[in-house]
C-alpha cells in the first residue's frame, strides 16, 4: 500500500509540475505580448519566467518524483534503469495531460479560446539543429550532475541551461515533447504550428541520444 501511494504521489507531482510549467510558458508569453511590442523584451520576460518556475518546480518536486516534467528525460531514465517501465509510462501520460491542461488554463485565464491551433511556423533544419543541441545539453547536464554528486544544484544548473538555450539556440529551446505538443494548442507568442511538432520531437529524441553519448564519454551514469 505504501508503494502504491508513493507511486501515485510521483505521478501527480509530474502532472502538476508539467501543468504549472506550461501555464507559465504560455501565460508569460501572452503577458509579454500584452505589455511590450519589443521582441527582445518579450523573450526576456518569457525566459525569466521559465527559469524561475523551473527552479521552483525542481526544488519542490525533485524529492518526490525526480522532477522530470519531460518525456525525453523519463525515457532516458528508463534506459538507465532508474525507473520502471510501468512508472515511466504513467509519468509520460501525466506529463502529456498536465501540459495540455496547463495550456488550456493559460488560454482561458487570458480570455483566449481554450484550444486554438498555433500558426507560428518553426520549421527548418536550423531550428531542428537547435533542438538537438538544447536537448543533448540537458541530458548531459543531468547525467553529469548525478556523476559528480552535485544533483543538489539541479534547480539552478538545469534552469540556467534551459534559460541560456532559449537565447543561443535557433529553436528557442523547446527540449520537451509534452511542451511541444501543448504549445501547438495556443496561437500566442509561445506557440508552435502543428506541422512543426513531429520534426521537433524527432530532433529532441536525436538530441537525447547525443546527450547520452556525451555523458558516457565523461563516464556519467
Amino acid at each position: 500500500m505504501v508503494s502504491e501511494v508513493s507511486a501515485l504521489r510521483k505521478i501527480v507531482a509530474e502532472f502538476v509540475g508539467t501543468a504549472l510549467l506550461l501555464l507559465t510558458i504560455i501565460g508569460s508569453g501572452i503577458m509579454a505580448t500584452n505589455i511590450s511590442s519589443d521582441g527582445g523584451v518579450r523573450l526576456m520576460i518569457n525566459v525569466f519566467c521559465i527559469i524561475s518556475i523551473l527552479a521552483v518546480l525542481i526544488t519542490v518536486f525533485g524529492p518526490i518524483s525526480g522532477s522530470h516534467f519531460n518525456p525525453v528525460v523519463t525515457l532516458v531514465e528508463l534506459w538507465r534503469r532508474q525507473i520502471s517501465p510501468l512508472l515511466s509510462g504513467c509519468y509520460i501520460l501525466a506529463q502529456m495531460s498536465g501540459a495540455i491542461i496547463g495550456t488550456i488554463t493559460a488560454n482561458f485565464m487570458f480570455n483566449k479560446p481554450l484550444v486554438f491551433a498555433s500558426h507560428h511556423d518553426r520549421s527548418g533544419m536550423s531550428k531542428y539543429l537547435g533542438e538537438v543541441i538544447a536537448t543533448a545539453g540537458l541530458i548531459a547536464v543531468i547525467a553529469l550532475l548525478r556523476k559528480n554528486q552535485t544533483i543538489r544544484f539541479a534547480p539552478v544548473v538545469i534552469s540556467a541551461w534551459i534559460g541560456a538555450a532559449c537565447f543561443f539556440t535557433s529553436s528557442t529551446s523547446f527540449i520537451n515533447p509534452a511542451v511541444t505538443v501543448a504549445r501547438s494548442m495556443s496561437d500566442t507568442y509561445a506557440g508552435i504550428a502543428p506541422h512543426s511538432i513531429l520534426p521537433f520531437i524527432a530532433a529532441q529524441l536525436v538530441g537525447a541520444v547525443l546527450g547520452i553519448g556525451v555523458s558516457r564519454f565523461f563516464n556519467a551514469r
